[in-house]
């Protein structure tokens, strides 16, 4: 006759086995959302650099329209200021 025996380490093993790849996985997550985060707010300043720039060159209301939208100023006046810096 043939006797096994179990013991409780394996099932301690497998326990924390899932609770470190649980921890792994939510850590991905989290570092994977600044990521997105991070790069949102820099493909933002391109693109406000990129209208100033236009703007310099080409003074179209469209242009105002969509600076006025991504920094959130309705007045023409401050937008140049703006860019004036952003242009140097």
């Amino acid at each position: 006759m043939k006797f096994e025996v179990k013991t409780q380490n394996d099932d301690l093993l497998k326990s924390s086995f899932s609770v470190l790849l649980s921890i792994a996985f939510l850590s991905s997550i989290v570092i994977l959302s600044n990521i997105s985060i991070k790069l949102g707010a820099i493909s933002r300043n391109y693109e406000i650099n990129y209208f100033c720039n236009l703007l310099v060159i080409e003074k179209s209301s469209s242009n105002f329209k969509k600076l006025s939208k991504l920094t959130n100023q309705k007045n023409k006046q401050k937008m140049w200021d703006l860019c004036r810096e952003i242009v140097k």
